[in-house]
């Protein structure tokens, strides 16, 4: 669905994008972008499994090293919590 908006005589540029704007709306299209925008695939389960298992260790690992001291509290924040 296309539509053509044109300026009429005598009519401010504010005043036709606001009824460019209002008809925008109307279709429906500016709502049907906006939920395409960010739509992501729907992983299968055993990719869902993986990420998860993967997650799980790199934790685990990282708990252990900064226990240890041999992770510094510092590199560990910075990654995460850059200014």
């Amino acid at each position: 669905m296309s539509f053509e908006i044109k300026r009429k005589q005598g009519e401010t540029f504010e005043s036709m994008l606001r009824r460019f704007s209002k008809r925008m709306i109307q279709s429906g299209k500016l709502i049907q972008a906006k939920k395409s925008q960010h739509h992501e695939k729907e992983q299968s389960r055993n990719l869902k499994k993986k990420s998860a298992l993967h997650r799980m260790k790199t934790r685990v690992e990282k708990d252990y090293l900064r226990k240890t001291g041999q992770l510094k509290e510092d590199d560990y924040k910075s990654k995460f919590f850059r200014r």
